[in-house]
């Protein structure tokens, strides 16, 4: 199993020794980003690229890439700002969430958080900023106004993949290592239930009504579906080759299969495969345009972020973007 940072390691450009992979993905509107018209298609995509320190904003209209911001730290995850404005961006060999104006396209902050940021992701009213920290085993909860860490919690080992219920009550975090998942209660803090997934779980993403989650099992390779209120695991999908990140939309379910180089396309009622894209090597990071007329997925060795139709179930348009893109979390306004 390669490290969250990545294959950086083979081309001799990084020095973190994480085990495993980073991976987690919520669909629009799912993560407490951008909230827009259901018709309403994303303008630009952020795509961090750990292999380049960098991060890659997209045009979605031209499909092009405008500008590349320096960030530092081998940048993984990323989820917007309600509205849009601000990007949020974890460094994990910075040790540090690094704020990003998205209208300026430049650092405006550097908030210090753990030994090992990874997933993040936003609280719906944008008051809160959640961290999982790969190292310390914890989930840190973060101002972003003020930019000071205010709480955190022990979850299980190894969180990557953070997602938050629409109505902001329950935070849900992949925790790698224990094979399980967290449910954190987000006025108190504190871990309200942990429970057994599929093997390595990595990826999470919460439906628009949240009612259920669903984890990509980067081991088993499968993806476990979630009841939240029940705290328990209803479903079990097979998918392809070391599973990443889920995108769901327009009824379907879409998983990065990142051995396989291809999108996996599941049924949200009948949970049975119904298509397999081919996408570019190595694919990760995977939102859902709001419009419902497309997924976006970044493919970390061929620098790519690729454009799936949802009705043809093919691939668009490539898009070049920095080395080694992770777009880890939600990364489209």
């Amino acid at each position: 199993m390669r490290s969250p940072v990545g294959r950086i390691a083979r081309r001799a450009a990084a020095s973190l020794a994480f085990v495993g992979a980073v991976g987690m993905l919520a669909v629009a509107p799912w993560f407490g980003g951008e909230v827009r018209a259901a018709s309403e298609g994303a303008r630009e995509a952020f795509v961090t690229n750990q292999g380049g320190d960098s991060l890659s904003i997209v045009d979605l209209a031209t499909r092009k890439s405008v500008a590349e911001i320096a960030i530092g730290g081998k940048p993984a995850g990323v989820v917007m700002a309600p509205g849009g404005r601000i990007a949020y961006v974890t460094a994990p060999e910075g040790k540090e969430v690094v704020v990003v104006d998205a209208e300026a396209r430049a650092v405006t902050s550097r908030i210090a958080v753990g030994k090992g940021p990874v997933g993040i992701a936003v609280h719906p009213d944008g008051s809160r900023i959640y961290v999982a920290d790969w190292y310390e085993h914890k989930l840190y909860a973060v101002d972003p106004a003020t930019g000071m860490v205010t709480g955190s919690v022990d979850v299980g080992l190894s969180p990557s993949g953070v997602a938050v219920t629409p109505d902001g009550k329950l935070i849900v975090t992949a925790d790698r290592d224990s094979d399980e998942v967290s449910l954190i209660d987000t006025e108190t803090l504190t871990r309200r239930a942990h429970f057994a997934v599929g093997a390595r779980p990595f990826g999470v993403t919460i439906d628009a009504e949240g009612r259920r989650a669903y984890t990509a099992n980067v081991q088993s390779d499968d993806v476990s579906v979630i009841d939240i209120a029940s705290g328990s695991v209803v479903a079990t999908v097979k998918v392809g080759s070391r599973p990443y990140a889920v995108a769901l939309s327009g009824g379907r379910g879409y998983v990065t299969d990142q051995y396989a180089g291809t999108v996996s396309v599941f049924d949200l009622d009948t949970l049975k495969v119904v298509g397999t894209v081919s996408v570019g090597e190595f694919p990760e990071g995977i939102e859902a345009d709001p419009s419902g007329d497309a997924v976006y997925v970044a493919c970390w060795e061929s620098n790519t972020l690729e454009r799936i139709d949802t009705k043809t179930l093919e691939v668009t348009d490539r898009i070049r973007v920095g080395e080694g893109p992770r777009a880890f979390g939600a990364f489209l306004r």
